[in-house]
């Protein structure tokens, strides 16, 4: 259960320490499966696991930084740095896919070549069995408290959870396949393992993409920005909004935009219009949206 009281931070914070205390133990049994079940493709699960441990670090350290307030040097905070992140992590993500596609290519080679390979022992079958269940829970828990913080970090970190779940699924059939059936079928390990590596690239992509184009000051998508309009339209005295500018930081939103109201309404008046929208806005998109708003007087027509 996710505690309502912890603030978004301290959510963030314990879901990736958790994840790192699991992928400390399954790196540790995973290796030793592979080493005494005589298996490779468990030993390259392991490592596949171990790049899960730079992404926890990678989480802990920028939500860190981007849970800073704004200062005199980010004036809008430091919510980017939690995008950077996310993008990094999706960096890895396609690393992991790549290394996993070439290794697998390798052995296919090999096997087709016609060079000896041993088939693996029962524990290594086990571990990736065992593998598959935890880490399936651990994107599961992650994911949910990133969808309910709304941190994109962390619903990236939950993915290379799940992208680590899905090649243990491909080594449980490689595994499988060579234990049961014999040294003929180990060619279904790499072949599963290049299957799931383009998963992870399609993952990869998926968090890569987003992030450079929030890095990149991408505007907020066209239905968002015409339901800010249609709030800020809200007061009949309040026309002709725009000039409107929108963009991500981290997890929230900027908001900039020039709005035209009749010419005899007092400075007092006109305030108190922009309060309530700005009110408005942070209601419907959190407390933390920063709203710029540049009062222009209404032209006689």
């Amino acid at each position: 259960m996710i505690n309502e009281g912890k603030t978004r931070e301290q959510q963030i914070y314990n879901v990736t320490f958790i994840g790192f205390i699991v992928n400390m133990f399954l790196s540790v049994g995973k290796f030793l499966a592979g080493f005494f079940g005589n298996s490779g493709a468990m030993i390259a699960d392991a490592i596949h696991s171990i790049s899960d441990f730079i992404t926890d670090v990678i989480v802990l350290i920028f939500v860190k930084i981007s849970a800073k307030p704004k200062d005199d040097d980010h004036d809008y905070g430091h919510g980017k740095y939690e995008t950077l992140a996310t993008v990094i992590i999706g960096i890895l993500l396609a690393l992991v896919g790549i290394g996993i596609f070439i290794t697998s290519l390798g052995k296919i080679i090999n096997i087709m070549q016609g060079k000896p390979t041993a088939p693996p022992e029962i524990i290594a079958l086990a571990a990736a069995f065992i593998s598959i269940i935890i880490k399936e829970i651990l994107y599961q828990y992650t994911r949910s408290v990133g969808k309910k913080v709304d941190a994109s970090v962390v619903v990236a970190n939950a993915w290379h959870h799940r992208s680590d779940a899905f090649s243990s699924i491909g080594t449980l059939i490689g595994i499988g396949g060579a234990y049961f059936l014999g040294e003929s079928f180990v060619i279904l390990d790499p072949i599963a393992a290049i299957i799931i590596s383009l998963f992870i690239g399609k993952v990869a992509y998926d968090l890569f993409i987003p992030g450079i184009q929030e890095l990149l000051e991408r505007s907020l998508p066209q239905d968002v920005e015409n339901e800010i309009l249609s709030i800020i339209c809200k007061d009949q005295l309040v026309s002709c909004p725009h000039n409107l500018k929108t963009r991500k930081i981290g997890a929230n939103i900027a908001i900039e935009v020039h709005i035209r109201i009749p010419s005899e309404t007092t400075v007092g008046e006109a305030h108190e219009k922009t309060v309530n929208i700005e009110q408005d806005l942070r209601e419907k998109y959190g407390e933390k949206t920063q709203v710029i708003i540049h009062v222009e007087p209404l032209k006689d027509i």
